[in-house]
């Protein structure tokens, strides 16, 4: 069984057979059951009516506005591998998307379409992590290893006022007959808050319970005041900590991996990023930046919470308290069941512009 965690590991597990069965969901097999891909009928306004069955009669669907779809719905026992969507970036922040596993009652995962996938603000732009991959013209892709032992449920929420037309997406996983004892759930949550002066703070996560790590932050952060920004820290209060956190970072852009402000430039790496700034004359200046603990995840007993503050400078050398717009995603594993998450926010509540 031990080699079945190879799964998430790199080229050198490639040679090991396991007893696993792949399968994949799409919109040509909505069930991923075994031969049961390219079997829709194409009408006679279908672009493949001259071709007939079996030649790309159905690559996509159509999100219905108000409607909840069912991407997949996965019964036995399991691991998602990779996850492939592609859709108009009008779906980024106006359709949720959620995950469920072994019938838990509330999703493990409640994150906007495209910030899960690294895109903020309502955005497109690409995103060359190792867990998740934004190729060119907003092709997401996820490979965060996502366990379940009975059950795997995928939604999409559009909550937009129209319907949402071309949502295409592929999700492969592999049926296995067992898991380990001390394997984890996926988890994804986000948040979104105004920094004050009183308190300059946003919470990333709060009130997780149970034994896990996280492994992952995503922020898109709107900048309300001129000037350098990025001079907050991000802090992880782990089981039990109170007034001061077991773990404390020297500044945002040293928690991204960068230096000195970023120098006026963006990146993209396989754990940090910068991918994101956009400050065109007339409009606030907006970022994107992710940091992925894959090698360097942050192990927790009981409980954790992470924050990150919002500082930049007064003309006098002293740090400024900022009233920014902060958005993020925090991504990790645990042991369920999970505590409830914050009640996410109506679509015009999330946003950017």
């Amino acid at each position: 069984m031990e080699a079945l965690m190879r799964f998430c590991l790199g080229l050198g597990s490639l040679p090991l057979l396991l007893d696993a069965e792949t399968r994949s969901i799409s919109a040509e097999n909505p069930t991923g059951e075994k031969g049961g891909g390219a079997k829709a009928e194409p009408t006679p306004d279908n672009p493949a009516s001259e071709l007939g069955r079996g030649w790309k009669v159905r690559p996509c669907i159509t999100l219905k506005s108000g409607e909840t779809v069912t991407l997949a719905d996965i019964k036995g026992c399991g691991i998602i591998q990779h996850i492939w969507i592609t859709v108009t970036e009008k779906a980024y922040r106006d359709c949720v998307l959620r995950m469920f596993w072994d019938d838990e009652e509330t999703p493990s995962v409640e994150v906007p379409l495209g910030d899960f996938f690294c895109n903020g603000h309502g955005l497109r732009y690409e995103v060359n992590a190792l867990p998740i991959v934004v190729n060119p013209v907003g092709g997401f892709n996820c490979y965060f290893p996502m366990p379940f032992r009975k059950r795997a449920l995928i939604t999409v929420e559009n909550q937009r006022w129209e319907d949402i037309h071309g949502f295409f997406y592929q999700i492969t996983y592999a049926l296995v007959p067992d898991l380990p004892d001390n394997i984890g759930y996926f988890h994804a949550q986000w948040r979104r808050s105004m920094t004050t002066r009183e308190r300059p703070e946003h919470t990333i996560l709060d009130g997780v319970k149970g034994r896990g790590h996280y492994v992952g932050t995503f922020l898109a952060w709107t900048q309300l005041s001129n000037g350098w920004w990025g001079e907050g820290e991000i802090k992880f209060y782990i089981d039990g900590d109170t007034e001061f956190p077991t773990i404390c970072g020297t500044g945002t852009e040293d928690y991204v991996g960068g230096a000195w402000g970023f120098g006026g430039k963006t990146y993209s790496t396989a754990f940090l990023g910068y991918p994101f700034r956009k400050a065109d004359p007339g409009e606030v200046p907006r970022h994107c930046l992710y940091r992925f603990h894959i090698f360097d995840p942050i192990r927790f007993r009981s409980d954790l919470r992470v924050t990150i503050q919002a500082l930049g400078w007064y003309p006098n050398g002293k740090f400024q308290p900022l009233t920014d717009d902060i958005a993020s995603v925090a991504y990790w594993y645990q042991t369920e069941p999970h505590a409830p998450f914050p009640t996410l926010p109506p679509a015009k509540e999330r946003w950017s512009r």
